[in-house]
């Protein structure tokens, strides 16, 4: 299929300017003859060297929108082509500026995130109560009108409950934009509308702070880490995050879903009611300070090892990923960081450098790396935080696993 160009006419409808080129498809005005039209044609990259994804986002695309009602979170559907003759939509041409705008200028004040969250929230509801769910939340797949109301665009990687999703058929590896991804998402679960709102969390993350809450990862490794690792807290990076706001921003990034917001409608609320937003843990998160409670008891239950066992070695232990992980960093920087973290937990314990070792491991699967040390350096008990990975440790570690849990706050 040859690329159409500005003045050709498709279906009686006529080409205007390109106005954005996408990597699965291009998008032009439409025009009569005397000027232009509210509208705007959307026409797949198809032919050789293409995706055949952008075959099957078109499709997926066009039947999500036509099952949508008409509403300003949205662009409305006008017309389409078959995929057998020529393939096209006609959408409504929403004014507005993309999201990425406002990035530009993060870390934005507090109330302005707020705003512009809770116009994105109120968008994610509409579709969601429509039973679509749209798992490409990003940036430039968000506009913001000039009345403030936010409109969803592309709907390419979408799901709707009660039509086929022909991209869950046809792919099995994680589809959509990776720094904004869920973790369930990333497993290859579509069916969840929380999904979105984790997306929603890691776009209010970067407007509050200038900063992705899980990078940009370049490999499926690295887009699972977040399966077991939580960002770091906002107000870690930018000191003026109100409580409110991070409470926020951090319920919408739980791992697990059931801890997320259990719906777009009340993020939406929180955010425009910043004095009823409940306060839990994750509101006082602000990095290594919160990280010092468990530390000590950390060191008081290795204290009591080293009573009752007399002569026992210590290994103190990191995980971190691999040496391509993190793009601004090097490996012997991360390396050293690490060895400097771990011998500034370990120096109240007074030991003699003969009964201490600090191993920085580098794997992707942080269980996997702990039990092999276990096995091959014959440990006879583990002891470590609360987290993701400590169950299936216990599970089957070859010594005994003690579970340390910082005293709580008070």
């Amino acid at each position: 299929m040859q690329p159409p160009h500005p003045g050709d006419e498709i279906d009686g409808f006529r080409l205007g300017p390109c106005v954005h080129v996408g990597s699965m498809a291009s998008i032009y005005r439409l025009e009569v003859r005397n000027g232009a039209l509210p509208l705007v044609m959307k026409i797949p990259r198809l032919g050789a060297g293409e995706r055949s994804a952008n075959v099957v986002s078109f499709e997926q695309c066009r039947m999500v929108l036509g099952a949508l009602a008409q509403s300003v979170h949205h662009p409305t559907l006008v017309a389409y082509g078959d995929v057998e003759t020529t393939p096209y939509l006609v959408m409504e041409c929403v004014e507005g500026a993309r999201l990425d705008e406002w990035l530009k200028r993060a870390p934005l004040e507090p109330l302005e995130v707020a705003r512009i969250g809770h116009a994105l929230a109120l968008a994610l509801h509409d579709i969601h109560r429509q039973d679509v769910i749209h798992l490409d939340l990003k940036p430039t797949n968000v506009l913001v009108r000039p009345g403030g109301s936010a409109t969803l665009i592309d709907f390419g990687l979408s799901c709707h409950r009660h039509l086929p999703d022909l991209l869950a058929a046809e792919f099995h590896t994680p589809v959509g934009n990776w720094i904004y991804m869920a973790p369930e998402q990333a497993a290859g679960e579509r069916g969840d509308p929380r999904s979105d709102v984790f997306a929603l969390g890691a776009l209010l993350y970067e407007l509050a702070s200038a900063r992705r809450p899980f990078g940009s990862p370049t490999s499926v490794g690295q887009l699972r880490r977040r399966l077991y690792r939580d960002p770091v807290p906002p107000r870690a990076l930018v000191a003026g995050v109100p409580p409110w706001l991070q409470e926020v921003i951090l319920r919408c990034l739980e791992v697990d879903a059931n801890e997320r917001y259990a719906s777009a409608a009340q993020v939406a609320f929180d955010l425009a009611n910043p004095g009823q937003v409940a306060l839990s843990q994750r509101a006082a998160l602000s990095g290594e300070e919160t990280s010092e409670p468990l530390y000590e008891a950390l060191r008081a239950a290795t204290r009591r090892r080293i009573v009752a066992e007399g002569a026992c070695r210590i290994a103190c232990i990191t995980v971190v990923p691999g040496a391509a992980a993190l793009a601004d960093d090097t490996p012997t920087g991360r390396h050293i960081k690490q060895l400097v973290s771990l011998r500034r937990w370990a120096k109240p314990l007074v030991l003699p450098e003969e009964r201490v070792t600090y191993h920085v491991l580098e794997s992707d699967e942080p269980v996997a790396a702990l039990l092999d040390y276990a096995t091959v350096n014959e440990v006879q008990e583990i002891l470590l935080g609360p987290g993701k990975d400590a169950a299936a440790l216990v599970a089957r570690a070859p010594c005994s696993v003690s579970v340390v849990r910082a005293p709580p706050p008070g």
